[in-house]
């Protein structure tokens, strides 16, 4: 562990998105795209948009249960192979919010390469749920080691896709829900029909099922029957789970 936090020096929390509560009750770190390997540092302004909508619906979803949500600036933009340092920077911002507010339930959620950070730090002692948007991953080698799984077990994990996704493969991301699902049975994963990398064509559906697994994960709130059908189904039902137009508009808890 120690490790890591020096690894990830120079990493840092942005300022809690929403107003801060006296006493937090959960967190959510918001972890923006970046590049299969670059040595420059980050725009904040750039990453924070990224992920702004999501980390605004989230903080007024959770505000009566005092969430501080959180945007990771990294140290460096590229993931840089063996070195991951996108996860180096997770690990350390999830060691972090335990250092600021003491034992509460952690959620990391991903764009892009940062649902890779999620997903691959999602091992933390302090993280019960991860939500990867999108999530770049490296294309299988039978030289490599795949990307690793084992560490999500006792988690629950929420993979959304699109299906028209030009920049991050879906086909990778279904790949990897299947062979996490083996370990973890709370794993399930929802395609965007049609929907490119950013998720914009559907962008209110997205962010409702967004809020409603994290609310759920981290709360204790009901989750939409959608969610408990995908994560109680059998692969591949669950892991190719559709997200139907106008979900969150009249959801039946």
């Amino acid at each position: 562990m120690a490790q890591q936090a020096t690894s990830a020096r120079g990493a840092r929390l942005g300022r809690a998105l929403g107003p801060e509560a006296k006493t937090v009750s959960g967190v959510v770190l918001l972890l923006p795209g970046g590049d299969p390997v670059s040595g420059r540092r980050p725009s904040p302004l750039v990453a924070t948009a990224s992920v702004r909508a999501l980390g605004r619906r989230l903080s007024r979803a959770g505000r009566a249960e005092q969430l501080a949500v959180h945007v990771v600036h990294y140290r460096y933009r590229g993931w840089n192979g063996s070195e991951a340092r996108l996860a180096r920077d997770a690990t350390w911002a999830a060691d972090e919010a335990v250092r600021r507010y003491g034992d509460v339930p952690v959620c990391l959620a991903g764009l892009g390469m940062g649902g890779r950070a999620a997903l691959r730090a999602g091992g933390h002692e302090a993280v019960g749920s991860v939500l990867a948007l999108a999530p770049w991953l490296p294309e299988e080698d039978v030289a490599a080691p795949p990307e690793p799984v084992k560490q999500l077990a006792g988690r629950q994990v929420l993979i959304v896709h699109g299906t028209h996704d030009l920049r991050t493969d879906p086909e990778l991301s279904f790949r990897l829900a299947a062979r996490a699902k083996k370990a973890n049975r709370d794993v399930c994963r929802f395609e965007v029909h049609a929907d490119g990398h950013g998720l914009h064509q559907y962008r209110d559906e997205v962010l409702a099922l967004c809020e409603d697994f994290v609310m759920g994960t981290l709360f204790g709130r009901a989750l939409s029957r959608p969610v408990r059908d995908a994560l109680a189904a059998p692969p591949p039902l669950g892991l190719r789970m559709p997200l139907a137009s106008g979900f969150g508009t009249s959801l039946r808890r």
